[in-house]
């Protein structure tokens, strides 16, 4: 696990499965515009969490890139979900400035129901074709912009599916921190 610890908050990058991070009080769903199940994180979580999770979901809808909303997290072992819709790559401009909004966005809710640890998975990377190296330069350069800021969320974590994400998502966190080399595992 590479992570880098600013301003006493820990962000961290891991391979594994979102919708299994019980540790964390939050996990963000990569969600479409209908915050409905889907393919990739969306159905992973929604599986998970049980059609509940689709119910509390229908009213909140529809939402626009760069948007975030908040659920219960139902049957996952977290207390909420919070929802972004990530720009598709191409389609949604400026990209950055969406993706951007997106962390924003999430940590904003995040912060004002007092959520202490977040985990995210790599927005838009997967279907909605945004390049992992610039989604992850970003990501970085966002999350280390919101840090000053953040006052009940003491850890972040990027969860990634599989590893040639995770290396890429690694490299940009120790570039994002200026952490010399790699950070630490």
């Amino acid at each position: 696990m590479a992570h880098v610890v600013s301003g006493g908050v820990r962000v961290e990058c891991v391979q594994g499965n979102i919708a299994d991070q019980p540790d964390f009080t939050a996990v963000v769903n990569a969600a479409n515009a209908r915050l409905m199940p889907g393919g990739g994180v969306a159905g992973a979580l929604h599986r998970a969490a049980g059609p509940g999770l689709a119910a509390e979901c229908r009213p909140l809808a529809p939402i626009k890139p760069g948007e975030a909303v908040i659920t219960g997290a139902h049957k996952l072992a977290n207390r909420y979900v919070i929802h972004c819709l990530g720009p598709v790559y191409g389609m949604d401009k400026p990209e950055d400035e969406l993706l951007a909004r997106c962390y924003r966005n999430a940590l904003r809710l995040a912060e004002e129901y007092w959520v202490d640890s977040v985990a995210f998975p790599g927005i838009s990377t997967g279907a909605f074709g945004y390049p992992p190296a610039e989604a992850a330069a970003v990501t970085f350069r966002t999350i280390r912009e919101l840090l000053p800021g953040l006052k009940e969320v003491r850890r972040i974590r990027f969860v990634l599916y599989g590893e040639p994400k995770l290396t890429v998502f690694q490299e940009a966190l120790a570039r994002g921190f200026d952490v010399g080399g790699a950070p630490e595992k």
